[in-house]
């Protein structure tokens, strides 16, 4: 295997005709910066900034931070200043960056696969507590966040998490980040293949590493052997699908070019099929492709849906085996669809062995230190040592022994850890909101943890699943697009004529059972005060008017305006 593309940056590129040649793309020698965030990364490299942070900033605290390094490089480390507290979601866009930072950061705790130890998540529990008041959000990513971290306690943070195997490296910035993989990886019974060896080889090979820490935008991968399709594929910049082919046996299938935020697109299928033992040398060549041929003048433009879909499948495989791989790939099957809605693994399952792994739902992926340790605490009594992070915001405790089922159970329902949760705790997801977020509108933790009350109150015997996604901004983090019931945050006027919070609503996405995003009703907007009467309005139409064996997705496709609003 290569570490590396095996073309120059500066080998020359065919390119679409009529396409702006001031796009930036290094690979047709465009290596003048067309923006500030070009301009900083040129400068220095953003892996760089750890030595300055150790040495300087957290000496001399947050007043000594370089704006390039605060607002840029630091996102490499997986810091971004978070929100100043009172500033209402009406001056988001208004104020300049050094009016909504406060003195405090989100920090960002990398967990490729979602593969925890105890040991690890006990670690991660305590530097909450001490460090973070607490703070420690289960993210859609399978990564956990905390907030209110301090400049001069940074080191320290790094020093205890390293010191179990865990890093902040490239958690955020225009770099590789984390790796999604099937939290089950290794144990489920109807798993295709076990991606993990491919998950730590990606790792090894490019994550920290130079010569990929300077990507055009957030680079997005996953990896996953599951028939459940359980990392989000569709909307990866690059995704490997577990598949059986019929001639070569398990594999994967390579997926490029999806993302959501303001322009959402489905990933498309290249038609390859990869085998496990070459899974890293496919991702070092779609990643290559991207640093080299992606789109650097304008931020908006930057991510790799935009030239995937300006090349199209047929293009981007033919540059990826001629001029990165030198070789062809093999031709291969589509996943099939799954046979179940849920793909997040909350309840008792077996395993292959013949223990079982427990999911559990917290509150929109909300936990804190003192919660985590005690999970670590439980799992340790009645497993083997082994925790998973879901691409939902959910966890897993594996490896636990028949008779430990029910014990572990009821330790988990005691911290309002959910096995067999409702649909409406199992299916809502809500991103971090203004709470802390400088480009959240509205707040999401604590609307959607009250929806999820209030859907239980009115509708105890809805059995449906059901995804219901809260976003505090218009940049999809909790993927809107893809939710059943997706909620955009935004300033809506209510019914006296004023400004308030509230959301644009999307109704019938989905992912894995025909992928694809939701129907906007003309001028469907709610106030969060009105939220619950209007989910509950809606759920009970679907209950009334849907067809035998039909999804939310396809009553939402089809019902009429009226019976959605």
């Amino acid at each position: 295997m290569t570490d590396t593309p095996s073309r120059s940056p500066a080998a020359p590129a065919r390119r679409k005709s009529g396409r702006h040649r001031g796009e930036g793309q290094w690979a047709v020698g465009h290596f003048t910066p067309l923006n500030a965030n070009e301009q900083f990364k040129k400068d220095d490299d953003g892996l760089n900034v750890r030595t300055r942070i150790e040495t300087i900033y957290s000496k001399a605290g947050f007043d000594s931070i370089d704006p390039s390094d605060l607002r840029g490089r630091m996102r490499w480390w997986g810091l971004y200043t978070q929100r100043k507290p009172g500033i209402d979601g009406g001056r988001t866009a208004v104020l300049p960056p050094e009016e909504l930072d406060d003195e405090f950061f989100m920090l960002r705790v990398r967990i490729d696969g979602g593969r925890l130890t105890t040991a690890q998540l006990r670690v991660v529990g305590e530097v909450s507590q001490e460090f973070a008041r607490g703070t420690a959000d289960i993210t859609d990513r399978q990564n956990i966040q905390y907030h209110w971290i301090r400049i001069e306690d940074v080191p320290e943070i790094w020093r205890r998490l390293e010191a179990v195997g865990l890093s902040t490296t490239e958690a955020c910035g225009d770099t590789p980040r984390v790796i999604l993989g099937s939290p089950v990886a290794g144990i489920a019974e109807d798993e295709i293949l076990d991606g993990t060896p491919a998950v730590e080889e990606i790792h090894r090979r490019f994550i920290g590493n130079p010569d990929f820490s300077n990507l055009p935008r957030k680079f997005k991968s996953a990896v996953s052997g599951s028939p459940l399709l359980d990392v989000a594929h569709e909307i990866n910049d690059v995704a490997f699908v577990g598949v059986r082919h019929p001639e070569h046996g398990p594999g994967f299938d390579l997926w490029v070019g999806g993302g959501l935020s303001t322009n959402p697109r489905i990933g498309v299928r290249l038609g390859a099929w990869v085998p496990l033992d070459e899974v890293a040398d496919v991702f070092g060549a779609v990643i290559g492709i991207f640093r080299d041929y992606g789109y650097r003048r304008l931020r908006n433009r930057a991510r790799l849906k935009f030239l995937v879909a300006d090349w199209g499948a047929e293009r981007f495989r033919q540059v990826l085996e001629d001029e990165y791989l030198g070789r062809r790939l093999v031709d291969g099957p589509a996943p099939e669809q799954p046979l179940h809605r849920w793909r997040d693994h909350v309840g008792v399952h077996r395993q292959q062995d013949g223990r079982f792994y427990v999911g559990f739902a917290p509150r929109v992926g909300r936990v804190d230190g003192a919660t985590l340790t005690k999970i670590a605490e439980l799992a340790e009594q009645h497993g083997s040592g082994r925790i998973r992070t879901t691409a939902e915001q959910k966890m897993i405790v594996l490896d636990v022994p028949e008779e430990q089922v029910s014990s572990l159970v009821a330790g988990l329902e005691a911290l309002d850890l959910r096995v067999a949760p409702s649909p409406f705790r199992r299916g809502t997801m809500a991103c971090t909101g203004i709470e802390f977020c400088k480009l959240a509108i509205v707040e999401t933790k604590a609307r959607g943890s009250a929806l999820i009350d209030e859907l239980e109150r009115r509708l105890p015997d809805f059995d449906e699943p059901v995804t219901i996604n809260i976003n505090g901004c218009p940049n999809a983090c909790a993927r809107i697009q893809v939710a059943d019931i997706g909620l955009k945050g935004q300033l809506v006027t209510d019914e006296r004529g004023e400004q308030v919070e509230g959301f644009q609503v999307h109704l019938g996405g989905a992912l894995g059972l025909a992928a694809g995003f939701g129907r906007k009703v003309r001028g469907l907007k709610v106030t969060s005060a009105e939220l619950p009467d209007y989910v509950e309005r809606v759920l009970r139409r679907f209950q009334a008017e849907r067809a035998e064996g039909e999804r939310f997705a396809q009553w939402a496709a089809r019902a009429d305006e009226e019976a959605l609003s």
